[in-house]
């Protein structure tokens, strides 16, 4: 039999070791918390002086960087095109472990479209897609989907040596005034129609609409804030009118529906196409263009907003 003093020896060194688990599990769980609020917080410096340009953090913990074409003098059907309606570059980047997925959209002049892409390939920058996305543009526009997974710094000096090649500008761009400033249009109005809430960017009024199911790639989520968002653009051009455009992002059952729903409300469908290459579930992306009554319009894209399966 087990002496008195021996069980007591026994039960202080079981007593020990189970206060030795307990503080070896509270560290590794401190640790594991400190490593969770490090990935959330991402130094994005050295992204944005590699690419040349800040950007800023959106929700879904993608870091966005605009390069609006401030340069190009583009019209359609007489309205001067503004850089937030049709004409803005972006490149978004998410952490996912220990590499980085970074997808964007490139807008570029003809005659960039070559030497720009002979770049991109050769510093491993996947093109995507590549096609217009409106009609009768003057002059012509081009737009540059890419696609890369790696090392954030090394993809985003990348895509500044490609870029470099245009006459994409680095520069931050004037502000173009406070949210409440008048466009000459109802905004109000349109969020009630829309059942949205629009934001003023640049002089336009843009609505941003998620889909309601998750988007993957390769296996890796892509948040809404990295193209996967129904984009909807209005440009004032007076007395009440608006020229808009952007692009519906649908499902293959979506896509005639939707058609339907813009042409029975006035709205040119402009391109149909796809803008990634494994994404699941596969997404169609559906640009369009009308110049009319802002209400008018707004009610036609509700219209085909219906036939979607939107985040409510």
């Amino acid at each position: 039999m087990i002496k008195i003093t021996e069980k007591r020896v026994l039960i202080v060194s079981l007593l020990a070791l189970f206060s030795l688990l307990v503080a070896s599990s509270e560290a590794a769980a401190q640790s594991f918390k400190a490593q969770g609020q490090q990935s959330t917080s991402t130094d994005w410096n050295a992204v944005a002086q590699a690419l040349g340009k800040a950007g800023s953090v959106q929700p879904g913990d993608v870091y966005k960087v605009s390069l609006p074409r401030s340069d190009l003098q583009v019209t359609v059907g007489g309205v001067q095109v503004k850089p937030a309606l049709a004409l803005g570059s972006w490149v978004a980047f998410k952490k996912s472990g220990n590499m980085t997925m970074v997808m964007g959209d490139l807008v570029l002049a003809e005659d960039e479209v070559t030497p720009v892409l002979t770049k991109l390939q050769e510093g491993g920058i996947q093109q995507t897609a590549l096609h217009n996305h409106v009609l009768h543009e003057n002059p012509r526009v081009m737009y540059m989907h890419i696609s890369s997974t790696g090392d954030a710094v090394k993809i985003a000096k990348a895509i500044h040596d490609a870029l470099s090649l245009s006459k994409t500008p680095f520069t931050t761009a004037p502000t173009a005034g406070p949210q409440n400033q008048d466009l000459g249009i109802d905004t109000k109005q349109l969020d009630q129609i829309m059942k949205q809430s629009g934001k003023v960017n640049g002089g336009v009024y843009q609505f941003s609409v998620p889909r309601s199911e998750a988007i993957t790639d390769n296996g890796m989520e892509v948040p809404p804030a990295m193209g996967v968002a129904t984009a909807i653009n209005f440009q004032p051009t007076g007395g009440g009118k608006a020229a808009i455009t952007g692009d519906f992002v649908l499902i293959a059952s979506e896509v005639n529906p939707v058609i339907k729903a813009l042409r029975d409300n006035g709205i040119e469908m402009t391109a149909l196409h796809s803008h990634m290459l494994t994404e699941t579930p596969r997404l169609f992306f559906m640009h369009f263009w009308a110049n009319d009554d802002a209400q008018k319009l707004a009610r036609g894209l509700r219209a085909a907003l219906d036939k979607m399966n939107i985040k409510k």
